[in-house]
């Protein structure tokens, strides 16, 4: 985490399903999936690494805040690999709990 907040802000790209959400949110706002990560903050297990994402909208009071699995980043990126690994291993979690233990009680 550390290290993350150390490289902010820092370029992402939303992905497609992600986008689509975002603009059913605000259907006002014109979003591109080019972002900056401008603060980020952990959610514990079940919520993982959280972005503030910043679209450079100017005149928008409406903050968008998505999980870290949903973004790309371009590998060039030093922390690329980090990232790519950790949502590597975020996706195979979440996987394996499945969605009926998501909502249920902890084992």
């Amino acid at each position: 985490m550390a290290k993350l907040k150390a490289a902010l802000p820092l370029a992402a790209m939303a992905t497609p399903p992600m986008l689509a959400q975002l603009q059913e949110q605000a259907p006002a706002l014109d979003l591109s999936p080019r972002c900056q990560i401008t603060q980020i903050h952990y959610a514990g297990d079940e919520g993982g690494i959280l972005c503030k994402l910043d679209f450079g909208q100017e005149d928008t009071d409406q903050a968008f805040f998505v999980s870290i699995t949903h973004l790309t980043f371009d590998r060039r990126l030093p922390l690329a690999r980090e990232f790519a690994a950790y949502q590597k291993h975020r996706l195979k979690r979440l996987r394996r709990s499945g969605p009926a233990s998501a909502s249920g009680p902890y084992r």
